[in-house]
């Protein structure tokens, strides 16, 4: 809130554009405001006077309400009441143009229209005061047992409970008074642990949909995605990943390869079979489609789909359905893991015998996502990495496992805990015997108990550990006797920082991982996760560089420290670095 009211709003009024409450508007705009209250909104507002005892009303999941205080007119002892209102913004843009003088824009939001309104609704009252509040709730599918039974059909059960669960969180503007908060508690059966005070607005999510007026020039410089030449420019795209591997960096590199790379395989008559993970997937999805293409083209389809993907499940559902109804062959979700890894097979019969064609990548097979979310993709022909994507994927398929053991993958359920720790444990005892030693590590998250104490054991030994985590980092740096040769921070920018690399030096001889996992407890031990080496050198080079980038970021990364001020990083003498910005002009020059 406070960035809001004292950072967002004076800006936008040095560029005439205002954020209007109800006693800012004159009169057409009160004129303007009442019409387009009983016009668009009415239908939806909702209003329920609250009965305590007698009327328990249903909130519907993070949707936004206004609780009104108020009096009835004929009740002399002026006792209070209460009421609420939906504020219709799942119906209508949140921020509504205002009638403005020349040179300047207004702007009202869709909850300050509802204030404006609520004496009309409650003509029999005197209005007190209004506060913004929505409740959001348990989003978990409770399935009792998943190892018995239809676990699909256990799925689709609880979905249709999903947005009638018990409340999870209960957010209300900081100034409501203690008296209806206590009412609101009661009539929606909250304890003290389901509430969050915020400010007078909620779902500040919709500032994406902020209206900009024209004004290109406050917005972020575009940084449209760079053609990924090597393979997007190719004749064959198959020849050109069988020559070398070959990395692209999405959102700053183009998405289209990786669409390509299905679409051609469909197309494609020497390709026999297509196999993919799917755990989140774009409504509209031309790779989906091109899996559909290939069956009719008389290609052996797989498609594992992860059910079990939070907040995607009936998507997923769906997905798989419209497959299998066009012939693909399809397997849902284990019982007890989720199958995370992000990973595609293609097999071509070619001159000399069948080649295997894989796709790793650190992000999911998503078009939409792929804009904003900053992941790494690995396109390879080795044989090595195939070879045991093959075997995992069969894995998949016949749930018997594999009777090699994976070498070069780190496979959540097989090898990816304990290689983590042996590599962590090789920086040790380098570092004891008086080598360099160094650990740099990208996550999301990083959780895991057993991870951290490790950790913790390499910088006592004096390995130098360099972190960007993004999110939950349960790793404290920089505590004397425990964390000194640990730094970490975290980048928060234009884009999600979503791909997982993990660099040990190893005496010189670096090994660079790519992953879908986090070190969490619940990706660590209950997740297919893979995490794949980087085995050509020029690849290898370009992935450090970006993280080195990332390591020297002073303009938008934070510092992850004991006192957790999360302050930002002091510029350096010479220049800002943006690491995001930095990034996508270094790969530009990669590809001139």
């Amino acid at each position: 809130m406070e960035i809001f009211e004292k950072q967002i709003v004076p800006e936008l009024r040095k560029h005439k554009i205002y954020l209007l409450r109800r006693l800012d508007l004159n009169e057409e705009q009160k004129e303007f405001v009442e019409s387009y209250f009983h016009g668009h909104m009415l239908p939806f507002v909702q209003p329920v006077l609250l009965i305590k005892h007698k009327i328990r009303p249903f909130l519907n999941n993070a949707q936004l309400y206004m609780s009104v205080c108020l009096r009835d007119k004929e009740d002399s002892q002026g006792k209070d009441n209460y009421a609420i209102v939906k504020i219709p913004s799942d119906h209508l843009p949140r921020f509504v143009e205002l009638p403005s003088a020349p040179g300047r824009h207004d702007l009202i939001i869709l909850d300050d229209i509802v204030r404006h309104s609520i004496s009309w609704m409650f003509p029999g009252y005197d209005i007190i005061d209004t506060y913004s509040i929505k409740l959001t709730r348990d989003a978990e599918l409770y399935i009792d047992d998943e190892f018995s039974g239809d676990l699909i059909q256990k799925i689709k059960t609880s979905l249709t409970k999903r947005h009638v669960g018990p409340a999870s969180r209960f957010v209300y503007d900081r100034e409501m008074p203690s008296a209806l908060m206590e009412f609101l508690k009661e009539s929606f059966g909250l304890d003290k642990y389901d509430l969050l005070v915020e400010g007078r607005y909620h779902n500040n999510f919709d500032f994406f949909r902020f209206p900009d007026f024209g004004f290109t020039h406050l917005k972020n410089p575009p940084l449209p995605p760079q053609k990924f030449r090597s393979l997007e420019d190719s004749w064959d795209l198959f020849d050109a990943i069988r020559e070398k591997d070959h990395l692209i960096h999405p959102p700053y590199h183009s998405y289209e390869s990786v669409i390509r790379f299905f679409e051609d395989a469909a197309k494609d008559p020497r390709v026999t079979h297509i196999k993919i993970t799917q755990y989140r997937v774009a409504r509209q999805s031309r790779i989906m489609n091109a899996l559909k293409e290939a069956i009719r083209a008389g290609k052996q389809v797989f498609v594992f789909i992860e059910v079990k993907a939070r907040f995607d499940e009936e998507a997923n559902l769906d997905w798989g359905e419209d497959l299998e109804r066009t012939g693909v062959r399809v397997r849902y979700s284990f019982p007890g893991v989720k199958v995370h890894a992000k990973m595609a097979l293609i097999r071509r019969e070619e001159d000399n015998g069948p080649i295997l064609y894989s796709y790793l990548s650190t992000g999911n097979f998503h078009e939409e996502t792929a804009k904003i979310y900053s992941d790494h993709g690995l396109f390879t022909a080795d044989k090595r990495m195939t070879g045991e994507v093959a075997r995992l994927f069969s894995f998949l398929e016949t749930v018997q496992v594999p009777s090699q053991k994976f070498e070069h993958l780190l496979v959540g359920q097989f090898n990816l805990r304990g290689k983590l720790l042996d590599l962590i444990h090789q920086e040790i005892q380098n570092a004891k015997a008086g080598k360099k030693a160094q650990i740099i590590l990208k996550l999301n998250s990083i959780q895991d108990t057993v991870m951290i104490k490790k950790l913790y054991e390499a910088s006592q030994a004096g390995v130098e550990i360099q972190l960007i985590v993004r999110g939950i980092c349960c790793l404290v740096p920089q505590l004397k006797g425990v964390s000194e040769n640990i730094h970490a921070c975290s980048i928060v920018d234009r884009y999600l920082e979503h791909s997982r690399v993990f660099i040990f030096h190893n005496d010189g001889e670096e090994k660079v991982y790519l992953s879908s996992a986090d070190w969490m407890v619940r990706n660590l031990s209950y997740r297919i996760e893979t995490a794949f080496p980087v085995l050509d050198p020029e690849i290898a080079k370009r992935i450090k560089d970006v993280i080195q980038i990332q390591l020297h970021d002073n303009v938008k990364a934070r510092i992850i420290g004991p006192e957790q001020s999360n302050a930002y990083r002091k510029g350096g003498p010479d220049i800002a670095i943006r690491s995001q910005v930095e990034t996508y002009f270094y790969l530009k020059r990669k590809e001139e």
